[in-house]
């Protein structure tokens, strides 16, 4: 259903990848040509059972923008999406789950008002627009971060830690806009979650046993809370590669994001197409992750 739905989408969708090889002298017979070179030219349920058994045993055909494997355009740019997804995944938990925590044992406090501020700015930015204030202030007025790309071309590694820390130096903006709107989320969703485990019974109970407030709060409230952060987790691995589209083409990452950007204006329908299986894919294996840590955190949940 998933590969019918993509198949669907890419052949209603306006324009014809063979429009970016017209010149004005070419006759209708060469256009005819080019479409059945590209694999155009057949009935589209048969080119959706062509591309469904082809998908089916690995093969996603040949990109017509790049004049390669769909595979082999994947695999050079599937790591620099990897290491920004990855460490954006980072600055969202590292940042959201302890500022909610903090939030909700400081209810209405100060810094309780200032960190629900800060996550409604967070999920209401556009993420374009944050990307370029960022850019504005932390690498034209303070040249503090690199403006675009992934690596200095003029840099020579004496070796691999120096190598990743330049790597992750300039990835330090995308991956801050990549998780902005993560971060307030799972800021907010702590938040709520653990005002309400703070009120059950057994917490009021473990703190009248005298346990010190970091055990009660970290050991026991956090645990029980853990469950809607787990499903907001699943849901955030698949959205940390469709919003990597917009922050890998403002910075200039050859990734997957920026990739799929330019297939779109290209109607590169093969590059398309096994993009949206890899998002499918992506949100299943993000569906699966979340049901196995539920088992993790709840000791009630088990599976045969």
């Amino acid at each position: 259903m998933i590969l019918v739905l993509i198949f669907l989408i890419v052949e209603i969708s306006p324009g014809s990848p063979v429009n970016n090889f017209i010149n004005p002298r070419m006759t209708a017979e060469h256009r005819a040509q080019l479409t059945a070179r590209f694999g155009l030219d057949g009935p589209p349920v048969e080119r959706f059972f062509d591309w469904m058994f082809a998908v089916l045993q690995g093969d996603f055909g040949r990109s017509f923008q790049y004049r390669q494997p769909v595979l082999d355009v994947f695999a050079t740019m599937l790591g620099p999406t990897m290491m920004l997804s990855l460490y954006s995944m980072i600055l969202t938990l590292v940042i959201g789950i302890p500022a909610g925590i903090i939030s909700a044992t400081k209810q209405y406090s100060a810094t309780d008002t200032g960190l629900t501020i800060f996550s409604l700015i967070g999920i209401s930015m556009p993420s374009f627009f944050f990307a370029l204030l960022l850019l504005r202030f932390f690498a034209v007025q303070f040249s503090i971060f690199p403006m675009f790309g992934l690596s200095d071309p003029m840099y020579n590694a004496p070796n691999a830690f120096a190598w990743f820390f330049h790597r992750m130096w300039h990835l330090t903006l995308p991956a801050v806009v990549l998780g902005l709107s993560g971060t307030a989320y799972f800021m907010r969703y702590t938040r709520s979650a653990m005002l309400e485990v703070i009120k059950s019974d057994y917490i009021r109970t473990a703190r009248a046993k005298g346990l010190k407030e970091k055990i009660v709060i970290y050991r026991h409230a956090f645990r029980n809370a853990m469950i809607p952060l787990i499903t907001l987790l699943g849901f955030q691995i698949p959205a940390l590669f469709s919003g990597a589209a917009i922050t890998e083409s403002i910075f200039g990452i050859p990734g997957m994001g920026r990739l799929m950007v330019n297939a779109v204006g290209w109607r590169d329908h093969p590059i398309i197409m096994a993009g949206g299986t890899i998002f499918a894919i992506l949100t299943m294996v993000g569906m699966l992750v979340a049901d196995i840590l539920y088992a993790a955190a709840d000791p009630r949940i088990k599976y045969e």
